[in-house]
């Protein structure tokens, strides 16, 4: 006899559904069938097809993500960054909207973090809505594959604000332990102060006395310097300029991706990293809130896009 509660959960989704629930939330296809047996009476699923059901569901996961139009997003800044699942690297963008609205905007894969591969992930953007004309921020963690793969897509137009807490860390490395701790709190306050003459005027002071401790620590610290203040001389404020400073928004939405990729035991080739990836960060998409400080957005936007702004003013 055939069951109607069988043939509903075979055919409208539910169980599609109810599996990439389940896995996401930790459950493995070895043992899912454990943990719904209570629940659903023994359906007969088995590992077999709680496989082929998570195959099903993320594959339809990854195609709303690499499917998503851009071109109503009213975007002022993108983060970009990498994660690395097996021996292939996962490319992520992240936009914030001039509301203060987080959207992850698409991924891309190859097996390193190469220039290639942003700029194949930003021309993506661009053909499904991204204004290629408009200016945005970029946030980057500083890899210099990172910086030209934006600068082949947007040129000189793009703004790109290195990561400070990455560029703190990179000087530590450098530092005898004795020394780590005066010196990243030193560069931690010349990113707080709020102007940029100051804050360029301190780390300078700074990298003359790592000359003196540490050359490769100076060396560091000097490298992209200047774009790591890109914030403090765009004039962001105090609030919002320290969400925009850091990569933390991003690498908070691969925090999610490796906690639901965490029982994948080995990686296989295909789509296979692409699937797992969108599924987590479509994941992190649900619990998004507005950044804060996200009033100065717009003013933000006003300032990278004057031409833009003018001319909506006259229409």
């Amino acid at each position: 006899m055939e069951l109607d509660s069988y043939a509903r959960l075979q055919h409208d989704g539910r169980r599609q559904r109810a599996v990439r629930e389940g896995i996401v939330a930790g459950l493995t296809s070895r043992n899912y069938h454990r943990a719904v047996e209570g629940v659903l009476d023994r359906y007969g699923i088995e590992k077999s097809s709680v496989s082929r059901e998570f195959v099903a569901a993320s594959a339809a996961q990854l195609k709303t993500l690499c499917e998503k139009k851009l071109d109503e997003l009213d975007l002022a800044a993108i983060l970009i960054d990498g994660i690395y699942l097996g021996k292939q690297v996962l490319v992520v963008a992240l936009g914030i909207e001039t509301s203060g609205k987080k959207h992850v905007l698409g991924l891309w894969q190859g097996a390193t973090e190469n220039t290639a591969v942003v700029k194949d992930l930003l021309e993506d953007l661009v053909e499904r809505g991204l204004n290629p004309e408009r200016r945005y921020l970029f946030v980057i963690d500083g890899a210099k594959a990172l910086r030209a793969g934006i600068e082949r897509v947007f040129g000189k137009r793009a703004e790109v604000q290195r990561c400070q807490l990455h560029k703190r860390r990179n000087v530590k490395e450098y530092l005898p332990k004795n020394a780590q701790g005066d010196y990243d709190r030193r560069i931690r306050n010349a990113y707080a102060m709020t102007n940029y003459a100051e804050a360029k005027a301190e780390l300078e002071k700074i990298f003359r006395q790592l000359e003196r401790v540490n050359p490769s620590a100076a060396r560091s610290l000097e490298e992209g310097m200047e774009e790591t203040l890109t914030v403090h001389r765009l004039g962001v404020g105090e609030l919002l300029r320290r969400r925009l400073a850091t990569t933390n928004p991003i690498e908070s939405c691969l925090s999610t991706v490796k906690r639901v990729a965490r029982n994948v035991k080995r990686w296989h080739g295909g789509d296979q990293p692409l699937r797992w990836t969108a599924t987590g960060l479509l994941e992190a998409e649900k619990k998004f809130r507005k950044v804060k400080g996200f009033r100065e957005l717009e003013a933000l936007h006003r300032k990278l896009n004057p031409s833009l702004t003018q001319q909506a003013q006259v229409a």
